[in-house]
């Protein structure tokens, strides 16, 4: 089930799965009048992102250590690479920020969840496991009562303009932004600790999908339990700020996706589960989704293992193609910008991942960031 470098096929699979969901928020449109999602817009709003930052979490695990994690110097080495790493994917962020495109790009917001993992690096599953469940609660509670205060709370596409107000800026990725980090640090935190387990054996991998849609299912039952009671409904459209005036409309507005954080009128908006709603029933929702996704993916990477890593070569160099999905989402850049595109667009994306693991040669961007950041951590050890 490993690939080239000892890779887990797997995840690289989850993670194509990620990168396709994503790209289909992105390019596909709602059906009809009334902003009906596609099925797999549905299916993939909101659980794709999160799904991408998890395994974020889980990447980060493996090259510090996996289930052993590193310790001492070689942890120290480790953090110096992952600080160089972050840099480097925020200055992809920032350029790509820059490009006129209606996207909220993820990548600057990733990165500062890298620096946030520094001081977590060093711990094992069981820890992390407690800090993550911890965090999809303190998280978006701390968020409510930060964001209460705040007159005019900036929600920004990091781009290199911004760093001319840094306060703005900050504010955006740690607090008001699309995936601001006092939230989103749940799936990075969730990620480690899965990270940290044997991936490699079967009955782990079977046990992560379990769990996973376990969560999954029952918190998607007691929020629909809760939102079900018209107490809860009122207090949560009283709460509104989109001008939804009956249940169905603002059911209808989470379902279509929140821009990553919630009212703050109405502990309530703690319970909803929607896309992007920065909710703490909707990060332990999508964990529990990323979990399962991530668990079937080892175990069905398991049976034909080479013919996986090429088929979803595109995982192993996702930050690649998601840089070049942007780059043609770009006005001046054929083809345009229409649901039609999304196929093509996923056929480009699959070949050349294919491409790359056939020739088992790294994506470009990887390859730039894996030499600097592992040359950095080589020279602290020094490690040849």
């Amino acid at each position: 089930m490993t690939g080239p470098a000892g890779r887990i096929v797997g995840v690289d699979v989850a993670r194509c799965l990620a990168l396709l969901g994503m790209m289909a928020t992105h390019i596909l449109e709602p059906l009809g009048g009334d902003g009906e999602l596609t099925t797999i817009q549905s299916i993939a709003s909101g659980r794709a992102s999160g799904l991408f930052a998890l395994l974020a979490g889980v990447s980060l695990a493996l090259v510090t250590g996996g289930a052993r994690p590193h310790q001492g110097r070689r942890l120290h080495g480790d953090r110096a690479g992952i600080v160089v790493r972050a840099l480097l994917i925020a200055f992809i962020g920032l350029l790509l920020g820059g490009l006129p495109t209606d996207i909220a790009i993820i990548l600057v917001y990733y990165a500062v969840l890298f620096v946030l993992a520094l001081p977590f690096l060093g711990l094992g599953w069981r820890p992390l496991a407690l800090l993550a469940l911890a965090w999809t609660v303190a998280g978006p509670v701390a968020s409510m009562l930060l964001r209460s205060g705040l007159e005019s709370p900036a929600r920004l596409v990091p781009s290199f303009e911004h760093l001319a107000a840094p306060a703005d800026l900050a504010q955006s990725l740690l607090l008001t932004g699309y995936y601001p980090a006092i939230g989103w640090f749940a799936y990075l935190l969730a990620g480690l600790a899965i990270g940290r387990l044997d991936l490699r054996r079967s009955a782990v991998a079977a046990r992560v999908a379990l769990v996973g849609a376990a969560v999954a299912g029952v918190t998607w039952v007691v929020s629909t339990d809760l939102t079900g009671d018209a107490g809860v409904r009122r207090a949560l459209l009283r709460a509104d700020h989109g001008g939804a005036t009956t249940w169905t409309e603002l059911r209808r507005q989470l379902d279509q996706g929140s821009f990553g954080t919630t009212p703050t009128d109405s502990w309530w908006w703690l319970v909803p589960i929607g896309p992007h709603s920065g909710t703490s029933f909707t990060f332990l929702h999508t964990i529990g989704c990323s979990l399962a996704v991530l668990g079937l993916a080892v175990l069905a990477a398991r049976v034909v293992t080479r013919g996986w890593a090429v088929v979803f070569g595109a995982g192993a160099m996702t930050l690649t193609l998601y840089s070049l999905h942007i780059v043609l989402l770009t006005p001046e850049i054929p083809p345009a910008e229409v649901p039609s595109s999304y196929l093509p667009q996923v056929l480009v994306v699959l070949l050349i991942g294919a491409a790359y693991a056939l020739a088992r040669t790294r994506g470009p961007l990887e390859s730039l960031i894996g030499a600097c950041s592992g040359a950095v951590a080589r020279a602290l050890t020094g490690r040849e």
